[in-house]
């Protein structure tokens, strides 16, 4: 028995996690975030209820990169205050728990490999869509951060006229619809034919994000998550249309492609942080 806890850009979640699921959970909407103090008081607000059950320790992902040996994270994701926080050390200060700290994509890609979708496979890549563009990296049943937890940021890569990312995220259909993925996706399903289009554009894009993990890794699975996902019926065609030029096509025969579904996942990814 585990606390797992996420923390967003703008909330933040903590449960715990009993026999693979998460048995009780709560969130808070952060506030004040230019203030180290105040945040931190409401993390340690979140974690305390859960302290009192009999846990090993707590596991935290964090949207930003992290010194995994010293539990310090840097310049977290719309947290202004959170530049060099050593939180380890401050979480296990406060309740004499153990606590083990990693990427939040890194803590979904865990938490789909242990309790989810991608249990039975031993190398796996996870990628978070959403306001970003994110990734997580199991090799050999093991989560691989890399030296400063930035394995797998594929989105990073210069593609066209920028980077994947920003061709792979909310921020592509804000550049060339002026909406949000939320509203384009409703459009899809009211049959506009215009973003329907868009859709398909993007699964073009999200194929070779897909290419080039194949190319870097070649994991036994991909599996997808993140709000943009929830499209994935205006972009499933296009993208497995754009894998057609791979290279190693037999690779890309043997590739299994997931679908994240457990809304408790990154919940679950980052309380395994314990068991690793």
């Amino acid at each position: 028995m585990n606390i797992g806890v996420d923390i967003g850009g703008t909330n933040m979640r903590a449960g715990i996690e009993l026999g693979g699921s998460i048995t009780s959970q709560s969130n808070v909407l952060l506030e004040n975030k230019d203030s180290l103090s105040s945040t931190l008081t409401q993390l340690m607000d979140l974690i305390r209820p859960y302290t009192k059950y009999p846990v090993k320790g707590i596991g935290i992902g964090v949207p930003s990169v992290v010194n995994v040996d010293k539990g310090i994270v840097y310049n977290v994701m719309n947290i202004p205050s959170w530049e060099e926080v050593a939180l380890r050390d401050l979480v296990e200060k406060e309740f004499n728990l153990p606590v083990s700290i990693n990427n939040d994509v890194n803590c979904f890609t865990l938490g789909e490999h242990r309790f989810g979708a991608a249990k039975k496979f031993r190398s796996v890549v996870g990628m978070a869509i959403g306001t970003g563009l994110g990734s997580g990296v199991i090799i050999n049943n093991e989560l691989y951060p890399g030296n400063n937890c930035g394995a797998g940021e594929i989105g990073m890569l210069p593609y066209r006229d920028s980077i994947l990312e920003n061709y792979v995220c909310n921020r592509f259909f804000e550049d060339t619809l002026g909406m949000d993925a939320f509203d384009a996706h409703e459009a899809a399903i009211k049959g506009d034919s215009k973003v329907i289009k868009i859709w398909e554009e993007f699964g073009g894009h999200l194929g070779v994000v897909i290419k080039t993990i194949m190319y870097t890794y070649d994991p036994e699975a991909i599996i997808l998550g993140g709000s943009l996902t929830k499209a994935h019926k205006f972009f499933k065609s296009s993208m497995l249309d754009s894998l057609k030029d791979f290279a190693y096509p037999e690779s890309i025969k043997r590739l299994t492609l997931l679908l994240s579904e457990n809304e408790n996942i990154a919940l679950l990814g980052a309380a395994a942080l314990m068991d690793q």
